[in-house]
């Protein structure tokens, strides 16, 4: 890289950072080494992660159980205001947006999802949930990643898996893969087509220095651009025709949206909405929050429903933990374990509400049981979604689910 000056550095390592791809992944194959084996068809997964843990009790409500008033006689939601899905189960009242998709056949409702062992901190339980780990097992990639390492199709360009922030989570980094972070679409294409990363690509697309990490590191900023430049060309013809509630959450649902819409060969999408740690307060701060996750999921899928898309598209939404069944002594409820999952889709084998209701009589020291491990859903997700082989990316068999 010749003649670069301190600040078109700073500006290069923003762009490239934005991916991830540091140093240590250079002790790894190169990425035109593995071969492809595995294509999505055209379907596209978003994740979107409710980060905080939140309060799957107070989201699908067991409003059939007197437990659970008795636990909760300060934060329970009432009956009468409860938007009921069947005999047993009902929504937030917040999300009536949400029971709109339910109502539509696009929402499955798995209850009871955790993992053996769990974690009960906030860090850890989420690397466990994005890495799909055993709770004591260490792992530096995610499973996202993993499926980027896998060969998946034109999986060598960053661009295959985007997020939505500024830094990129541990669930999109692989060995040797890993996908783009972008806080902002519009602003990121206008800094990374400047020219300057376009003048540098060029200048050393071929270039063969004999240094292992050297080369590797001219390969890696040669994809960055190329997916810079395919999200560029994309962008500019991308639409969007919903109308959203303005929040950010829903704002980064819309750039989302614009970039399905307009084509672009991105697999996986990953989004978060992050405020649910409810020790305090938990009825105004967690219905707030639901209210926001619904009405954006709402306008997110109507906005893909008129352009098309819709059927080719699986969100799947998680929380690192659930709360303890009974509240706390601030209106509020501590860190527990299992909790609920969303998934929705134009096409979903088996919507509706699982089986396996809430368990309040049979916890673990105050604590639902788990009955679904989450790495069952990232199997099917994996498998019937993105036609991978889930045993080789989670690194073992889990039982899959219908979806």
């Amino acid at each position: 890289m010749k003649n670069l000056t301190r600040r078109d550095f700073v500006k290069i390592s923003s762009i490239l950072s934005a991916s991830l791809f540091v140093p240590k992944f250079i002790k790894t194959a190169r990425a035109e080494e593995f071969i492809s084996k595995y294509s999505a068809d055209g379907n596209i997964l978003v994740v979107i992660q409710l980060s905080g843990g939140n309060d799957g009790l107070n989201t699908v409500v067991p409003y059939y159980n007197d437990v659970y008033y008795k636990s909760r006689p300060g934060i329970g939601i009432e009956k009468s205001k409860v938007l009921k899905l069947n005999d047993y189960l009902g929504l937030n009242p917040n999300m009536a947006d949400f029971k709109k998709l339910f109502d539509e056949g696009y929402v499955k409702i798995i209850n009871n999802v955790g993992y053996p062992n769990p974690d009960r901190s906030h860090f850890r339980s989420m690397d466990i949930w994005q890495s799909a780990s055993d709770s004591d097992e260490y792992i530096n990639t995610g499973w996202l990643g993993r499926y980027l390492d896998s060969g998946c199709t034109g999986c060598e360009y960053p661009h295959k898996a985007v997020e939505v922030d500024g830094t990129l989570s541990l669930s999109m980094k692989g060995e040797n893969r890993s996908g783009l972070a972008m806080q902002d679409a519009k602003r990121f294409v206008f800094s990374a087509k400047d020219g300057l990363l376009e003048k540098i690509s060029n200048e050393n697309k071929n270039v063969n220095t004999g240094n292992e990490s050297k080369d590797y590191l001219f390969k890696v900023l040669n994809d960055t651009y190329s997916s810079v430049d395919t999200i560029s060309k994309y962008y500019s013809k991308a639409v969007s025709k919903g109308t959203y509630p303005d929040n950010e959450f829903s704002k980064n649902l819309k750039s989302i949206a614009s970039l399905i819409n307009s084509g672009l060969d991105t697999s996986i999408y990953y989004v978060s909405l992050s405020g649910f740690d409810t020790h305090t307060n938990q009825v105004n701060t967690q219905s707030n929050l639901l209210k926001t996750y619904s009405g954006g999921v709402k306008a997110f899928t109507d906005d893909l429903k008129s352009n098309g898309k819709f059927g080719n598209v699986t969100i799947l939404t998680f929380s690192e933990f659930g709360r303890r069944v009974a509240e706390n002594g601030s209106k509020g409820t501590d860190h527990g374990t299992a909790n609920n999952v969303f998934l929705i889709s134009g096409k979903l084998s088996e919507p509706g509400v699982d089986k396996t209701n809430p368990d309040l009589q049979k916890l673990d020291n105050g604590d639902l049981i788990y009955q679904t491990d989450f790495r069952s859903i990232y199997a099917s997700v994996l498998e019937e979604k993105l036609n991978a082989d889930s045993t080789a990316i989670l690194g073992r068999k889990f039982d899959k689910i219908k979806i």
